[in-house]
């Protein structure tokens, strides 16, 4: 096979590939034996219809397009090879010549891989965040505790005020007509927490038990029932109760109560500034990594074709789609909820699509200059978090890697991890 590569742009490549006519007749009568056996010819069994039968059946050009679907990938891949090509995305196919007497010729153009030129990644000197837990941290958590632990009282004869609960019955109107989703009776509002349309929930601070009140509001412009939205509203309400948190004091009593392992109020102390402190350790451990992978990522430089920044905002639209899928939203309907629309969301995501892109091109990179390689046994462990992530037997996991042709994608995401933290490793902490 004769094969030629043609430059035509910064990114583009073109091959031309012309495999002789000998291979290309051998490519034909494969072509007649596999369409012979899927094709149902009265009068024959499969894979006996004469050939001249099947092309006047299909026409020659059917018999022309397998023999085609035949050579052309194997003869793309050496092509590929000969050059040592690393394509982005799909070829665009183009047929020069494909007939049975002549050598098949067809060109591909590519996207090419870009070549970044790393700079500076190791021994970067990177600002790490202190660490410091005070006593109104530990105060904090206290409050939070007694708060999930409070008891909720009914108040006789009491004002509401902030932070109380509101037991209500409420009608809402606009232009004097009840509207829909405007009315609930028995409605357990937290006074401040902000849950209703802003203005509301301060007009009833200073009722009582029993009152009936009338809440004047007008929705927010943006407000997500269009029909409502900017309106001035009357809301009837009455107040049905009042209850307020009676918050248990802070003793030993208190801690077992929690059902905490620790004995005394001093060791629940203790235990919950370790902990703050191994959160915060941990996040500033996050923050550094992303720093130094951020720093290395800056010093880079590359040129990336557009193809992968766009393939790249698809991954993270799929991505998007599949967790409002699991939160039982479709994408249009979330779209519609933020008054977005798809091509407005691309462009969102675009620079963090580039960013993205390019980190994985800095770490392949890394990793290929570094000479990272890959043992066995860690396959073998990140199949088995893999697994257990999915809550699947390993083999099964395993099966499905091999069967999809995924091993390759694996293998890339090991060096990639093994490249970041040989960068972080090597940082420096200021």
């Amino acid at each position: 096979m004769k094969v030629t590569a043609e430059k035509l742009d910064t990114h583009k490549t073109m091959l031309r590939m012309e495999i002789p006519q000998a291979e290309v007749a051998k490519a034909v009568d494969r072509a007649y034996q596999k369409l012979a056996n899927k094709v149902n010819v009265p009068g024959f069994r499969k894979g006996k219809v004469p050939r001249k039968i099947l092309e006047m059946r299909l026409g020659k050009e059917a018999l022309m397009d397998e023999a085609f679907e035949l050579l052309a990938p194997n003869a793309y891949s050496a092509a590929l090879e000969e050059h040592n090509i690393e394509p982005v995305g799909r070829p665009e196919i183009e047929v020069v010549t494909c007939k049975e007497d002549e050598p098949l010729v067809f060109t591909a153009t590519v996207v090419i891989k870009p070549e970044i030129l790393l700079g500076e990644y190791k021994g970067l000197k990177i600002k790490k965040p202190s660490v410091e837990i005070t006593a109104e941290d530990v105060d904090r958590d206290i409050e939070s505790l007694r708060s999930r632990h409070a008891r909720m009282i009914v108040l006789e004869n009491a004002e509401l005020k902030q932070g109380d609960f509101a037991i209500i019955d409420f009608e809402g109107f606009v232009d004097g007509v009840p509207f829909k989703g405007g009315e609930a009776k028995g409605y357990p509002l937290e006074v401040g927490s902000g849950s209703f349309i802003p203005g509301f929930e301060e007009q009833l601070i200073g009722s009582k038990a029993g009152d009936e009140c009338e809440v004047k509001v007008t929705f927010p412009a943006d407000y997500h029932a269009e029909d409502l939205a900017g309106k001035e509203a009357l809301f009837k309400v009455k107040v049905n109760d009042i209850k307020r948190k009676e918050l248990p004091a802070v003793d030993d009593e208190f801690v077992k109560e929690i059902g905490d392992t620790n004995t005394t109020v001093e060791e629940l102390r203790a235990d919950l500034e370790n902990k703050l402190k191994q959160a915060a350790e941990e996040k500033a451990d996050r923050e550094y990594n992303a720093a130094a992978l951020k720093t290395a990522v800056a010093n880079a430089t590359v040129d990336i074709p557009d193809v992968m920044i766009e393939s790249q905002i698809d991954n993270m639209l799929q991505d998007l789609d599949v967790n409002l899928q699991n939160r039982g939203m479709s994408i249009a309907k979330y779209l519609e909820y933020i008054k977005s629309d798809v091509d407005s969301l691309r462009k969102d995501y675009r620079e963090m699509a580039e960013i993205s892109v390019k980190t994985d091109l800095l770490l392949d990179m890394v990793a290929k200059t570094e000479k990272v390689e890959i043992k066995p046994e860690e396959i073998e462990t990140e199949i088995a978090a893999m697994a257990a992530s999915y809550k699947a037997p390993v083999d099964e996991v395993r099966k499905i890697i091999l069967q999809e042709g995924r091993l390759d994608s694996l293998v890339r995401s090991i060096l990639r991890k093994k490249a970041s933290h040989l960068i972080v490793d090597s940082a420096v902490a200021e």
